[in-house]
């Protein structure tokens, strides 16, 4: 493989010339130029990114922290950000968090050591330590899905409170009144306000908090599932079930078919977020999604404006979701 080194000399000039020339860092002749790249045309010779962004405090990489690509919610926001970056001749580092909170600060450290131009991130925390590293972060940086408290930066995400409200009204005005609420850890933003939305629901169709049940599921298929498992052997067990995403729905879904019971016959089923494969899956999930198109666009056009320089006050783009309809919910039988 080439180096700088190797194309000096073909060159006939020192390597701070070609690394002048090249990173287009500093004053270069134009005959000194013509030759410069004709030799690393010749060697096949590229400055790599770090290499460019060590010249001028930067690189050209962006680095993407997200909880799980597996799930549609985050697997279609890479790939719009991907596109974004990739058009203005940026490259994605990405790093899949899960739901390890230490990890997800390891990642953040180690992405800082790239010198990357900026950052995009879906929280899994909103926590001290978080907190912490994101007030002292070197680097433009824009939070998707996840807000964090006292933090000056941007934000793109969706009115959670909303998508929980417009499915508890839903079930509300069907007539169920015995609802079980899978919700997230309390411990991140999305999550109070998934919860608040639900209880906001209740409020304004006058049913009971006394009626409903609020379980943590952690926003996980598999504790979706026990604890639907768990509910629905209940002497008096729920009429519908609001998951507060996708994956738990797919979970409760799951314990509903195994314990032999339909949907929606035997119980409702909603959800926030399409759900994988929810064209094939039956019956088809009532969702409230997010528009993860426009999320992601806004947060990669925010994220490469503040690269460039551009500055101004943190913003905030909260986005409407969109109730889809599906055939996973009736009225409670008598």
């Amino acid at each position: 493989m080439a180096t700088m080194r190797d194309v000096a000399r073909l060159a006939g000039v020192s390597v701070s010339t070609v690394s002048l020339c090249l990173t287009n860092s500093g004053p270069v002749g134009a005959e000194t130029r013509s030759r410069v790249e004709a030799a690393a045309r010749e060697l096949n010779y590229h400055t790599g990114p770090v290499e460019h962004g060590a010249k001028r405090g930067r690189s050209r990489l962006i680095g993407i922290l997200l909880g799980d690509v597996y799930n549609p919610f985050f697997g279609r926001m890479l790939d719009r950000v991907d596109a974004a970056v990739s058009a203005v001749d940026h490259m994605l580092i990405v790093s899949m968090t899960g739901i390890d909170k230490e990890r997800e600060i390891r990642a953040l450290d180690q992405l800082r050591r790239y010198r990357p131009a900026g950052v995009l991130m879906a929280p899994l925390r909103n926590n001290a330590a978080l907190q912490r590293r994101l007030r002292t972060l070197d680097m433009p940086a824009v939070l998707v899905d996840q807000n964090v408290d006292d933090v000056r930066l941007d934000y793109v995400g969706s009115d959670n409170t909303l998508a929980t409200r417009m499915l508890t009204e839903y079930l509300a005005r069907m007539g169920h009144r015995r609802i079980c609420y899978l919700g997230g850890r309390l411990d991140l933003s999305n999550s109070v306000l998934r919860r608040q939305g639900f209880r906001d629901g209740l409020a304004a169709t006058g049913v009971p908090e006394t009626e409903t049940m609020e379980i943590t599921a952690d926003y996980s298929a598999d504790q979706a599932y026990a604890q639907t498992m768990r509910v629905m052997t209940m002497t008096r067990r729920p009429t519908a079930i609001l998951a507060a995403s996708n994956m738990m729905a797919i979970g409760a879904l799951q314990a509903i078919n195994d314990l032999g019971f339909n949907c929606p016959r035997d119980v409702s089923l909603c959800g926030v977020d399409e759900v994988p494969w929810g064209g094939v899956i039956q019956p088809r999930i009532t969702t409230v999604a997010q528009p993860v198109d426009e999320l992601a666009d806004i947060a990669a056009a925010w994220l490469l404006e503040r690269i460039i320089g551009r500055g101004g006050p943190p913003r905030q783009h909260i986005a409407v979701p969109k109730l889809i309809l599906g055939s996973s919910c009736q009225p409670p039988s008598s």
